[in-house]
């Protein structure tokens, strides 16, 4: 059903190879379109995006509900369930 396929890199102008194995594995995936950059290309794209797709974390500013010092949370806070900084969280386990 499939065969190898060379590929001109959108970027560099290399040829590479879209193998049969890379092929099921995209149609199982679902992704329609081939791959339009060789591997070298990719990963210093990926890099120079930061290496991940992933947001920063967002923290959330918070008053202990136990001690009452300032902390910081990696979650939206609700009002009905106290929220502790690290030690407390850590004594209260």
């Amino acid at each position: 059903m499939y065969n190898d396929k060379t590929i001109v890199c959108k970027d560099c102008g290399t040829e590479f190879i879209f193998t049969v194995a890379e092929q099921e594995f995209y149609a199982e995936k679902g992704f329609t379109n081939e791959p339009q950059r060789c591997k070298p290309c990719r990963n210093a794209r990926k890099n120079a995006a930061g290496g991940s797709s992933r947001p920063e974390k967002v923290l959330y500013d918070v008053i202990c509900a136990e001690c009452g010092r300032p902390t910081q949370v990696p979650f939206q806070p609700k009002n009905d369930r106290p929220v502790y900084c690290r030690d407390c969280f850590a004594n209260n386990r």
